[in-house]
């Protein structure tokens, strides 16, 4: 009898567990079909927190004109810059005011990442609570100089004051080099006001001497002649990992000996890892939004994704969006002596205003 029993209960779990995995593929399929009924003839706004004609703009728009495909009931995505306090304007309005009901999502940009967490009041949002979708490409920013310059290297932009052109305060090519100039001694003076566009037609101009923070990447999506034609050269790299085609350009970690200042940098790295960021507002459906996430998966290895990237020379270094915000949550979670250190490395300051013509 207690072998029947036995037999039983074993076959009832048997048929409990069949009835348990048929039950997740049906909800799986039942998702999948719901998120193409509810994308089918919508039309999705992708914001883009930036100018066009930069780097956000760019891989904004190759994202937007290319994951149509690969999600369920294919909707018409159409890109909308939103630009302002570089990107914060945007990104509030993300996390704010957009509806989360899976018609808007947004990319942002990578330094606003750790603003809130550094007490910038100005950022008014929480990167915990985004629905991130994945990340296109991390992103190492660098410092350069026009060509004509004198400053050779970093310790020469230690000697005079050196003007770098920036959109507005909150992003990297405004606090990167202030952060510099309190880490080494360097005197980069910030100019502010620009566009994303003017802000490289700066240093062309001669307004400026040069761009200290902005990612390399850019300069090969937006201004590849400079690169080609040696227009620019580059004297530091601020992120976390050297940058390939940089070798022999020194890294700003390497230059700091304090162990806590070491550690407080370090924190700055997720940025740089999720370097090209995607989002859905929060609070939007959990099925849109692993929708969403499956489809920017399969974009990343779409054939025809790939040749647009190629084509825009962009190298592609994929993130997904569970990564994304594991990486993200770790951030939040640093010994807050370590994040007290970093907000002093990464000050809101007054920046001078460009001249009105």
């Amino acid at each position: 009898m207690k072998n029947v029993t036995s037999l039983f209960l074993r076959g009832g779990i048997v048929v409990a567990s069949i009835f348990m995995a048929g039950a997740i593929a049906g909800s799986g399929v039942a998702q999948a079909q719901s998120a193409e009924a509810f994308y089918k003839g919508k039309r999705l706004t992708m914001i883009i927190p930036s100018g066009e004609g930069g780097g956000y703009d760019a891989y904004s728009r190759l994202l937007a004109r290319n994951i149509d495909r690969n999600l369920p009931g294919q909707p018409r995505i159409v890109a909308q810059n939103m630009p302002g306090a570089s990107g914060v304007r945007g990104t509030n309005w993300l996390y704010r005011v957009a509806q989360p009901d899976g018609t808007t999502m947004g990319s942002t940009y990578n330094t606003l990442l750790t603003e809130p967490l550094l007490g910038n009041k100005a950022a008014d949002f929480d990167p915990t609570k985004f629905e991130w979708i994945g990340s296109i490409a991390t992103q190492y920013n660098a410092c350069m100089v026009w060509h004509t310059s004198d400053i050779k290297t970093i310790a020469d932009a230690t000697k005079r004051e050196i003007l770098v052109s920036t959109t507005g305060m909150s992003g990297n090519s405004a606090k990167t080099p202030l952060m510099v100039n309190m880490l080494l001694g360097t005197k980069f003076k910030v100019i502010s006001g620009y566009s994303t566009t003017e802000m490289r037609l700066a240093v062309e101009r001669k307004e400026v001497e040069g761009i200290c923070g902005l990612s390399y990447d850019t300069y090969v999506a937006a201004n590849p002649e400079w690169l080609q034609h040696k227009k620019i050269r580059f004297i530091l790299q601020a992120g976390s990992k050297g940058i390939k085609e940089l070798q022999g350009v020194p890294l700003l970690k390497d230059f700091v000996k304090d162990e806590k200042q070491k550690r407080a940098l370090s924190l700055f790295s997720v940025r740089d890892e999720v370097g090209r960021p995607f989002l859905y507002p929060p609070k939007t459906p959990k099925y849109l939004v692993e929708a969403a996430r499956k489809a920017f998966d399969a974009t990343m290895k779409d054939p025809k994704f790939i040749v647009d990237a190629k084509r825009m020379k962009i190298d592609l270094d994929p993130m997904t969006g569970g990564e994304m915000e594991k990486a993200i949550k770790e951030a939040y979670a640093a010994p807050k002596d370590i994040v007290a250190i970093a907000a002093k490395l990464w000050p809101p300051a007054v920046p001078k205003k460009k001249k009105k013509k």
